[in-house]
């Protein structure tokens, strides 16, 4: 049961396979690829540069962390994966 469906594409595979962004509770702070005791609300995102721009473009990863992201990190995350 670790499978996650991606806010970019909805193609369902294993979480370990995935970019982990996290409303973190505490700080309300967005984390990418916390570890798993990072407490808050998370979505799943493929590596690759159409599911990042696809969830951006959709608004869905606000949606599913019901909170506003900084602009940046749609180019960091291109960027770096």
């Amino acid at each position: 049961m670790t499978d996650r469906k991606c806010a970019g594409c909805g193609k369902i595979q294993n979480r370990n396979s995935m970019i982990k962004i996290t409303r973190e509770h505490a700080h309300n702070t967005i984390v990418v690829n916390g570890d798993s005791k990072t407490f808050g609300r998370s979505v799943y995102l493929c590596y690759n540069k159409s599911c990042i721009e696809a969830a951006f473009k959709k608004n869905r990863l606000q949606k599913a962390l019901k909170t506003s992201l900084p602009q940046e990190l749609k180019g960091k995350l291109i960027n770096e994966f």
